[in-house]
């Protein structure tokens, strides 16, 4: 899978696995966790950890920005004004000029405010940013995003921290077909089958967090998922058999005796 490599915005990428950083114990955890995952991009919640400071002890500290490209977002932000103040931000920080957009429209299911998301995206992908945004998994909101000069988009596959797996394939199928740019399945994996599902159907990489750090053992979960994304990518190039309703004999019947 070497010569595989996700390109976004002309930033090229090795693994199709990304990861966060919340809802671990502690930083060594969440270090291990990540180099268990063989993850190079790692998402980071501008507003809920601290990656400005530089006096106080910073997640940064414990990740090699020489191994990791660092994705800010903007998670627990709710309206337009707020993301896009953590973005620059993050910037003004010296973090990124990438960065995950979230502008959440709901409190008790955290999906998406999308008219806010698409006007948001629009403020900061003008401002220079590459924008990817967290959108829920309408074809035509992801159309919108893809517009306004997002070069991928993050489409969910159940509520964030669910583990509910992909809860409409149909949907996502046809979000892959209706955009041209990179598709990240971000939200809802619960478990390895869930990540290489994504990839079978064809998404470029799968984002989770909650499905790590909230393991029994966070560290083998990770690599599992490694393993789960390369196997689900291996298979969509591959090209899996029709299915059928009868059997089809494996081995050729002509020349029996």
């Amino acid at each position: 899978m070497d010569n595989d490599r996700l390109i976004i915005a002309g930033r090229e990428f090795r693994s199709r696995l990304w990861v966060g950083t919340g809802k671990y114990k502690d930083f060594v955890e969440t270090q291990k966790a990540i180099e268990a995952s063989g993850a190079d991009v790692v998402t980071v919640a501008v507003r809920r950890v601290n990656i400005t400071d530089r006096s106080r002890e910073n997640l940064l500290d414990y990740l090699d920005p020489k191994r990791y490209t660092i994705l800010p977002n903007t998670a627990g932000c709710y309206t337009v004004e707020e993301a896009v103040r953590y973005a620059r931000l993050a910037r003004a920080a010296g973090v990124s000029d990438l960065v995950k957009l979230e502008v959440i429209g709901d409190e008790r299911t955290l999906f998406p405010d999308t008219a806010g998301l698409v006007e948001a995206a629009k403020i900061l992908t003008k401002e220079g940013f590459i924008v990817l945004p967290y959108t829920n998994d309408d074809p035509v909101v992801a159309k919108k995003l893809v517009d306004v000069g997002c070069p991928a988009v993050m489409p969910l596959a159940a509520p964030i921290g669910s583990g509910l797996g992909i809860r409409n394939p149909y949907n996502l199928k046809i979000l892959l077909e209706t955009v041209n740019v990179p598709v990240i399945v971000d939200a809802g994996v619960g478990t390895a089958s869930d990540a290489t599902l994504a990839m079978e159907y064809g998404a470029d990489a799968v984002l989770m967090n909650t499905a790590i750090a909230g393991a029994g053992d966070p560290i083998a979960m990770a690599q599992a998922m490694k393993y789960a994304v390369e196997a689900g990518r291996l298979a969509y190039k591959a090209g899996r058999i029709p299915r059928k309703l009868y059997a089809t004999a494996s081995s050729p019947i002509e020349g029996m005796l």
